[in-house]
């Protein structure tokens, strides 16, 4: 019997989020805007009838968004986070083999003894499960692998039941005959140029090729594609994610930064923000990289650089990270420059509890440290994000992101709770 493998992907993640929470604009045309409110990331199918693409630059379409009637919305990532959290709790829920794959989709295993029908079914309650639950669209494509299931996803989100199966070999050859070789999972432009110059244009030319012309051009990788395409397993769930290996913060700031005062704010709240994000997964670091950089987009003085230095033991503490940060920065900071922004990175990053024990001096998890920083986290966790919050952060932040069309956190702020009247 071969597994069947299922893939969940959320319709429009980032707009049924919005219109989760703001039911009229089920079939408006919206958009969620990048950083800054800069371009286009995300948008709904009536806002691409209007002509928009994704990437298009917000200030392109403002007689669109003025004539058509077209809703626009900064990006609320913390409530994106907190809605796809509720649909993958939902999956594992019903499902024990799950792989998370990313913020709105996941792989799930199914029992190989049920029948097509049962599968159908159940999917179709997970469906309308999910749906009830948190308002967000889901579409399942089911597989005899996970490259199947993707392309079975893709021709899911154009049928009307939101479902497709890929689970028979006429059905198979059939649909890899009409599906594009780069609309196949794992190939991008420049392997579909490749391919293109040995007559492989679609998913069942890529399947018929020699096995040998895919291993040369594609290397394994296209080698286990091919298999799995042909419905042999050759990607197994991921049940756990891969060791963090590195840590990034970084954002564009609302406006040309050229203090160093206003800079040391960004870096220092940029490393509050990666410390942070390292303690929630149990891990301690030991270097740390700073960079700035200006706008090589405008036609101004450039200038970028960055540096790095380590801590003499793995930790998590906040104002080690902080103090090392803001002295790279002096050292690399140059005066008269407009900058656009900057950046922390972490690396030599491991578990907490993998720390080896100092005969000279405490390790961080063994003194008092960790305890301040855990009765810190535990206050913000309460009460709301950074209640407590170093001075070295800044107050004002006028360098901070423009986020002028931001909805409410609905699901993660009590002072922004839905209101009903």
């Amino acid at each position: 019997m071969h597994p069947i493998y299922a893939l969940v992907d959320c319709n429009q993640f980032y707009v049924s989020c919005e219109r989760s929470f703001a039911p009229h604009l089920e079939t408006k045309p919206v958009g969620i805007l990048s950083n800054n409110d800069g371009c286009i990331v995300a948008l709904s199918p009536e806002l691409k009838k209007l002509g928009v693409k994704r990437g298009t630059p917000g200030f392109k379409i403002k007689e669109i968004v003025k004539n058509q009637k077209v809703y626009l919305f900064s990006s609320n990532y913390e409530l994106y986070g907190d809605m796809s959290a509720r649909v993958m709790n939902i999956l594992s829920s019903i499902v024990e083999e799950i792989e998370i794959y990313s913020i709105d989709e996941a792989f799930m295993l199914f029992d190989s003894s049920r029948d097509i029908s049962e599968l159908l079914q159940s999917t179709t309650e997970i469906r309308e499960y999910i749906k009830k639950a948190t308002g967000i669209p889901v579409s399942i494509g089911l597989g005899r692998t996970k490259t199947l299931a993707k392309v079975a996803n893709h021709l899911a989100k154009k049928s009307l039941s939101g479902i497709m199966e890929l689970l028979n070999d006429e059905t198979i050859n059939e649909v890899l005959k009409y599906t594009k070789i780069e609309d196949i999972w794992g190939i991008g432009r420049q392997y579909t140029k490749r391919l293109n110059r040995f007559g492989i244009y679609t998913a069942l030319d890529f399947v018929k090729a020699p096995s040998y012309l895919i291993r040369k051009e594609m290397s394994v990788m296209g080698e286990r594609t091919q298999s799995e395409l042909k419905g042999i397993p050759c990607n197994e769930l991921i049940y756990s994610p891969p060791a963090t290996k590195s840590i990034v913060f970084s954002r564009s700031f609302g406006k040309p930064v050229a203090t160093l005062e206003e800079l040391l704010e960004s870096v220092s709240t940029y490393t509050s923000s990666a410390i942070k994000n390292l303690r929630e997964k149990g891990l301690v670091a030991k270097n740390i990289h700073i960079f700035i950089t200006t706008n090589p987009f405008k036609n101004t003085k450039q200038y970028a650089n960055f540096a790095q230095s380590s801590l003499p033991d793995y930790s998590a503490y906040t104002p080690d990270f902080i103090k090392i940060a803001c002295d790279l920065l002096k050292k690399i900071y140059k005066k008269n420059y407009l900058y656009k922004k900057t950046g922390v990175m972490l690396t030599d990053i491991i578990k907490q509890d993998k720390i080896h024990p100092n005969l000279f001096s405490q390790s961080y998890g063994t003194d008092k440290r960790h305890l301040v920083m855990k009765a810190i986290d535990k206050i913000n966790n309460k009460y709301g994000k950074e209640k407590i919050y170093f001075a070295s952060n800044g107050v004002e932040n006028s360098w901070k992101m423009k986020r002028e069309m931001n909805s409410p956190r609905y699901t993660t702020r009590w002072e922004e709770l839905m209101k009903v009247k």
